[in-house]
C-alpha cells in the first residue's frame, strides 16, 4: 500500500467529521431540523466506517507537520488507538440517534428565539462533530505534542456541551470547566517541557524512552515532571483534587453532552496518563518511586470520596457525576499499579464503565425529557411508567456494582487481581478493600433507585398510573448499550484478547 493511501485511511476519521460539522454550522438555519438530523445521522455513520478503515494502516506514522525541526505533529495507529477510537465512534453514534429525540426542545426554542438564550441545537450538533474529529486526533497522536495541540482543541471545543442552556448554573459550570481543564494542561505543559529537554524526544514508544533508566542526575526533576503530568491529565479524568467541574458541567449540560462527557471525553485524561507512564517515563522507571505512592493514594482517596459524594447526592445527574469521579478512578488505580494484570482490568474498565455510565445518563434524559424529575426522591414508581428505561438503568446499575454476570464484575476483578499481584504491601490489601467499599456505596446510590422505581410502596397511587416510555429513538441506544453491559459481562474476551495477545505483552516485555 503507497504513503499516500496510508495518509488517507489515518486522517480522515480526523477531518471528515470536523468537515462535517464545518457544514452543519455554515448552513445553520438553511438547514430544517430533519434534514441536519440525518446529515449527522449519516456523518456518524461514515466516521464510524472510516474509524474501522485506518485500523489497516496500523504502525504507520503519518507526518502531518513539522512545528519544529525536532517536533512533529503526527499520527500513529496503534492497539490503544483502536480500542479507545472504536469505543469513541460506537457512542457517539448510539448517543447521537438518542439525542435526535431529546434536542427537539432545543429546536422549538430556536424558533422561539426572544424567550430564550439557549444555544440552537444546530451550534450543539456543529460542535458534536467537530468534538469527535478532534477526538480522533488525541487516540491517533504519534507523540506528546500532537496530544496535547489536538486535546486542548477538544477542552475548547466541548465547553459549549456545558454551556448550552446559557443559564447562570451553566454560565458558572462552563467557567469552571475550562478554569480547571486550563488549569490541568498547564501542569501537563510543565511536565513535559523538563521531559523533553532530558530525553530530546516526546515520541510514545511502548515501554518508554528511557530504555537504560532515568538519567543519572536528572531522576528528581524528572519524576516530578511525570507527577506534575499525571495531575495535569488526571484533571479531565476527574481525579482528587481536581475532580470539581464534574459535578458542575454534568446537571447542566443535555443529557447526551453528559453521556459523552462521562463516558468519552473523561477517558481523554485516562489516555493522556496511559501515554505518560507506559510510553514516555516506562512503568519500570516509575514503579516504587514516590510517584506511584502519591498517584494510588489519590486514586484510592477519589474512589472512596466519589462514592461517598454520589450516595448522599440527591439530584440524579449530580449523583451520576460523583460516580463518575469514583469509577474513573477504578481505571487510573488499576493504571497507578503499574502491573499487567491490573492494567487490563484498567483497560477493561475504560470500555465498560463508557457503555455502562452512557445508559445511566441517557436514561436520566429520557426521565427528564417525558416527566420533568430531575432529583432521586421523585422516581418513586417511575419503574411503572418507564418500564424499559427503568430495566435498562438496572442493568447499568448492576455492572456498576460488579454484580456477575454484567461487565463491571470482570473488569473489577481483574483491578483487585492485579493489586493482589502487585507485591505492594500495602496496596495489595488496601485497593480490594476500598473497591468493595465502594460498590457497596454504588449498590446504595444506584440499586436503591431501582427498587423504589419497581416497588414504590403502598402510598403510590396504581389508579393514577400514566405510560410515559420514552419513543424508539431514545430508546433504542439505550437497549444496545445496556445489550453491550450483559455482553461484555458474558464475553470480556472481546477486548481482554486482543489486549492480551499485543498490547499488556509489548509494554511490558521486562515481566517476561
Amino acid at each position: 500500500m503507497n504513503q499516500w493511501m496510508i495518509n488517507v485511511q489515518v486522517v480522515l476519521p480526523v477531518l471528515f467529521p470536523m468537515v462535517c460539522g464545518l457544514i452543519v454550522l455554515c448552513l445553520n438555519k438553511k438547514l430544517s431540523a430533519g434534514i441536519r438530523n440525518a446529515f449527522v445521522l449519516f456523518s456518524l455513520l461514515a466516521e464510524l466506517l472510516l474509524t474501522v478503515f485506518s485500523f489497516g494502516a496500523k504502525g504507520e506514522v503519518v507526518l502531518l507537520w513539522n512545528l519544529t525541526k525536532d517536533i512533529p505533529v503526527a499520527f500513529r495507529v496503534d492497539e490503544m488507538t483502536m480500542l479507545f477510537s472504536g469505543l469513541l465512534s460506537l457512542v457517539w453514534l448510539l448517543v447521537g440517534i438518542f439525542s435526535f429525540e431529546y434536542m427537539k426542545h432545543e429546536d422549538e426554542a430556536e424558533h422561539e428565539a426572544e424567550h430564550t438564550k439557549s444555544l440552537s441545537g444546530t451550534v450543539f450538533y456543529g460542535c458534536y462533530l467537530f468534538v469527535i474529529g478532534v477526538m480522533q486526533g488525541i487516540f491517533m497522536a504519534e507523540n506528546l505534542v500532537t496530544f496535547y495541540l489536538f486535546y486542548e482543541f477538544m477542552t475548547l471545543l466541548s465547553v459549549p456541551f456545558v454551556l448550552h442552556t446559557m443559564t447562570k448554573e451553566a454560565i458558572y459550570a462552563a467557567k469552571k470547566y475550562l478554569f480547571y481543564s486550563i488549569a490541568g494542561a498547564s501542569f501537563a505543559v510543565f511536565g513535559f517541557a523538563f521531559l523533553y529537554g532530558a530525553a530530546g524526544t516526546l515520541s510514545f514508544v511502548p515501554g518508554g524512552i528511557f530504555t537504560e533508566g532515568l538519567p543519572v542526575g536528572k531522576e528528581t526533576v524528572l519524576l516530578l515532571s511525570a507527577f506534575f503530568m499525571i495531575i495535569g491529565f488526571g484533571t479531565k479524568a476527574g481525579m482528587f483534587p481536581m475532580h470539581g467541574w464534574l459535578p458542575s458541567a454534568h446537571p447542566v449540560a443535555p443529557a447526551p453532552a453528559s453521556a459523552v462527557l462521562s463516558g468519552i471525553i473523561t477517558k481523554t485524561g485516562v489516555l493522556g496518563i496511559i501515554r505518560v507512564v507506559f510510553y514516555l517515563f516506562g512503568e519500570k522507571n516509575l514503579t516504587g518511586t514516590w510517584v506511584q505512592t502519591a498517584f494510588l493514594l489519590l486514586t484510592l482517596t477519589t474512589v472512596f470520596m466519589g462514592s461517598m459524594l454520589a450516595y448522599k447526592e440527591q439530584v440524579l445527574k449530580k449523583r451520576l457525576a460523583y460516580s463518575t469521579v469514583s469509577q474513573v478512578s477504578y481505571v487510573l488505580f488499576g493504571i497507578a499499579l503499574m502491573h499487567p494484570v491490573a492494567l487490563m482490568g484498567a483497560l477493561l474498565h475504560v470500555v465498560c464503565h463508557s457503555v455502562m455510565k452512557c445508559t445511566l445518563f441517557l436514561n436520566a434524559g429520557a426521565i427528564i425529557y417525558k416527566t420533568g424529575r430531575t432529583k432521586v426522591t421523585e422516581l418513586h414508581g417511575i419503574g411503572k411508567e418507564m418500564p424499559v428505561t427503568m430495566w435498562t438503568f438496572a442493568i447499568a446499575g448492576l455492572g456498576m456494582v460488579g454484580i456477575p454476570p454484567f461487565c463491571g464484575f470482570i473488569s473489577k476483578w481483574y483491578l483487585c487481581q492485579g493489586a493482589l499481584e502487585s507485591g505492594l504491601t500495602l496496596y495489595n490489601w488496601l485497593g480490594p478493600v476500598i473497591l468493595l467499599v465502594s460498590a457497596l456505596l454504588t449498590a446504595g446510590y444506584l440499586i436503591a433507585v431501582v427498587i423504589a422505581a419497581f416497588f414504590p410502596g403502598e402510598g403510590y397511587d396504581y389508579q393514577r398510573l400514566e405510560k410515559k416510555e420514552a419513543n424508539g429513538k431514545m430508546l433504542l441506544p439505550m437497549i444496545l448499550f445496556a445489550a453491550c453491559v450483559v455482553i461484555l459481562g458474558i464475553m470480556p474476551q472481546l477486548v481482554s484478547g486482543l489486549l492480551n495477545e499485543t498490547l499488556i505483552s509489548t509494554l511490558f516485555q521486562n515481566l517476561q
